[in-house]
């Protein structure tokens, strides 16, 4: 997993979901597996966590590196070197991505046998996840909208530039052509720079309703545990005052016999003095 992140476009293809027709969408499968967890693992628990929380961190960084790129759209800067370290911030990120999900995968995994504070803290970095992931696949939209404008601006003043040559005289037009077609040439290359960006444009919806869902799992295991640790306690006071009462009914019983125990004695008493007297 470490080596996934520190080199997170080690893949030749990319199955992440994107924007163009031709991206496949992602199928990403929140579904704890049953297998080979008979136990829970307070260290791959804590592991876990730990990465986990580093890649929300990133991918946070990440949306905001974005952010200072798009201001640089459509400006002087806007050169080709630009739209390549956009490439490379989404190819990482996307990367981390796709390798938290399955983190989070493994982690429900894992606090299947684990307590209440466990399941309480995956629930709060799935929701941590789902909120910088949210954060950065809209600003990867922005980015795309940006560098596609920028391109059509470009056409536009390179069709305004041929149309111009045109009414050049023929010296000038055979000097021009040079330039237009090394532009022309530019201009491809940059449209392929802005289908890439927009390639790299992660599709979250397939990832959110999977965390959503497990969201609403953990609550309800939440909620249950705390109806069963409410019921424990009735029962238990329940007990406490059936005992109560059964000590006060042995007790009331033993007085009781007491009593009769001293009359009979008393009245065994006044019998025997009864006899005595007749006999003598």
């Amino acid at each position: 997993m470490s080596q996934a992140l520190n080199n997170p476009s080690s893949s030749t293809h990319r199955d992440y979901g994107a924007t163009s027709t031709s991206s496949a969408t992602p199928e990403v499968s929140f579904a704890a597996t049953s297998s080979g967890n008979s136990g829970f693992s307070p260290t791959e628990f804590v592991s876990l966590s730990e990465d986990i929380g580093h890649n929300i961190t990133a991918v946070n960084s990440s949306t905001k590196q974005l952010e200072k790129q798009l201001k640089l759209i459509g400006t002087a800067k806007d050169l080709s070197t630009l739209r390549d370290k956009i490439h490379s911030i989404n190819t990482k990120t996307n990367a981390r991505v796709q390798t938290t999900s399955l983190d989070l995968q493994r982690l429900q995994a894992v606090v299947q046998h684990g307590d209440r504070q466990q399941k309480l803290q995956l629930e709060k970095l799935t929701r941590e996840f789902h909120t910088v992931v949210d954060k950065y696949s809209t600003q990867q939209k922005r980015i795309s909208e940006a560098t596609r404008h920028s391109y059509q601006l470009s056409v536009e003043a390179e069709r305004e530039a041929e149309m111009s040559a045109q009414t050049e005289l023929l010296q000038q037009q055979r000097q021009e052509q040079a330039g237009l077609q090394q532009q022309h040439d530019l201009m491809l290359e940059r449209q392929r720079q802005v289908e890439q960006i927009e390639a790299d444009i992660l599709d979250v919806n397939v990832i959110m309703n999977k965390l959503s869902t497990m969201v609403v799992e953990q609550r309800e295991v939440v909620d249950t545990i705390g109806t069963n640790v409410e019921n424990s306690a009735a029962m238990v006071e329940e007990g406490r005052i059936q005992l109560q009462k059964a000590a006060a009914s042995r007790n009331s019983h033993r007085r009781k016999i007491l009593i009769l125990l001293v009359i009979a004695v008393i009245i065994g008493l006044v019998v025997t003095g009864i006899i005595v007297g007749k006999l003598s």
